[in-house]
């Protein structure tokens, strides 16, 4: 069984028991946060696709770490203006650890 959810902006499939990093969620380490805004759900062929949500599905999740990613540099150049800028960026996640998919 697996689902496709909506948070931060982004859609993600998730299955049970699976890690995954998303955009950060206001949630302290251990907390347990849900999911409502699910767009699909296959349970072993049988689909069911939300217009565009699916109303009764939720999906339930623990917060395992709260933390920063890579930096990235952006770098701005223009030529002949002598005209640079270099900045750098850590994007904030929050690892969850999905527990269950209702619906």
């Amino acid at each position: 069984m697996y689902a496709i959810v909506e948070t931060g902006g982004k859609q993600y499939k998730i299955e049970e028991g699976e890690k995954l990093q998303v955009e950060k969620i206001t949630a302290q380490v251990g907390e347990t946060i849900t999911l409502d805004k699910v767009l699909m759900i296959n349970n072993d062929g049988e689909v069911h696709v939300g217009s565009p949500m699916i109303e009764s599905a939720k999906v339930t999740a623990t917060v395992v770490e709260q933390g920063k990613g890579k930096k990235i540099i952006v770098y701005k150049y223009k030529p002949k203006a002598n005209y640079r800028r270099k900045k750098g960026h850590r994007q904030f996640f929050t690892e969850i650890q999905i527990e269950k998919i209702e619906w």
